[in-house]
């Protein structure tokens, strides 16, 4: 939970009036440009991720992709998203000219100061899988951008393909780092680190919100799981197949398809705790007699979850969870665990005497 809710809202209220000025226009449905009276006001943890997917989408060029890729970042801006991701080494993927390493990474130093002026110019966290280089080390790489275009990190892809390493790429370190942005904490994992847990689970206990996956492809039910398992939301963007956005508890929020091959944005709302639902549901119509429509509580019966969302600005949860004395699915498991630990260790003590 934020412990700042009152710099937030500010922060976020700027950034929803500026965030529609910028050297590129945002445009309506209607082509026209949007007004600030029609920008509805965020909720307070309201953040509007975007994903592309480069589906059907082939060149001969690594410059025609990138203009392909701006030109559908473009279309996002509609939506005034708050991040963007796009796919793994997009630069030279779908591109019928076959590049060498050092060129992949001239083209990588090329595209990266137009997303820089990108971010700045629409105030918006970029995604931006390239290749990277440090003391004669190429990397398979995501740089996360802030809304001024400054660089925030980047993370390096931890498990490489054979073939990825055959090509003189250098697998990135074992612990994937945690990003700080004005919504939240975010990770980055990128393609066949799927194929691995150890990632994921650090970056659940970094306390990450949202985590970013740039891949090759799309994933699907794999991708969901670890949505679920962690319980974080988990956005993608691809090479091929579907980009998608996955809430907390696995729920599809928004993907790419048929009729919207290449990009979708669609709204989180992080300002919500996932709760085991015994014993905490015998709180719940006593909460929901107190906040109406303040709040939403939605159950999953068979599996006894439930997570308390607020709807409100006002309204936090961390003070509904310390007002109802409420734990959360992973604060709940962690002091059943300590207790569990303690009756072992007084059994032990038992045997001893």
């Amino acid at each position: 939970m934020d412990k700042e809710p009152n710099h937030r809202r500010k922060f976020l209220k700027t950034a929803a009036l500026t965030s529609s000025i910028s050297a590129m226009g945002i445009l309506s449905a209607k082509g026209q440009s949007m007004q600030h009276s029609e920008v509805s006001e965020k909720l307070p943890r309201e953040v509007w991720v975007a994903g592309i997917s480069q589906t059907d989408i082939n060149v001969d060029t690594a410059e025609e992709m990138f203009e392909r890729i701006f030109a559908l970042m473009e279309k996002v801006l509609v939506n005034q998203p708050d991040i963007i991701c796009l796919p793994e080494v997009f630069h030279t993927s779908n591109v019928a000219k076959k590049y060498t390493l050092p060129e992949k990474l001239v083209l990588s130093n090329n595209v990266l100061p137009r997303m820089e002026a990108f971010a700045k110019a629409n105030r918006c966290y970029l995604v931006v899988a390239v290749n990277t280089e440090e003391n004669g080390n190429i990397f398979n790489s995501a740089v996360l951008l802030d809304r001024n275009g400054s660089r925030v990190g980047e993370y390096r892809k931890t498990h490489l393909t054979e073939n990825e390493i055959n090509n003189g790429l250098t697998p990135g370190p074992l612990d994937p780092p945690v990003f700080q942005t004005d919504f939240g904490k975010v990770g980055i994992q990128i393609c066949f680190d799927v194929l691995w847990d150890d990632g994921w689970k650090s970056l659940k206990d970094k306390d990450a919100e949202i985590v970013f996956w740039p891949s090759a492809y799309g994933g699907g039910r794999s991708l969901q799981a670890k949505a679920l398992l962690h319980r974080y939301v988990l956005a993608t963007s691809t090479r091929k197949g579907s980009s998608k956005l996955w809430d907390i508890t696995g729920r599809e929020l928004a993907q790419t398809g048929f009729w919207e091959k290449n990009w979708y944005c669609a709204p989180v709302n992080l300002e919500k705790a996932f709760l085991h639902t015994w014993p905490f549901v015998q709180h719940f119509d006593k909460i929901k007699e107190k906040y109406g429509r303040k709040i939403r509580i939605t159950t999953f019966h068979e599996e006894e979850w439930s997570v308390i969302e607020s709807l409100s600005p006002e309204i936090l949860i961390a003070d509904i969870l310390k007002e109802f004395n409420l734990k959360t699915y992973d604060q709940h498991r962690h002091d059943s665990e300590m207790a569990q630990i303690k009756a072992r260790n007084s059994m032990a003590l038992k045997k001893v005497d």
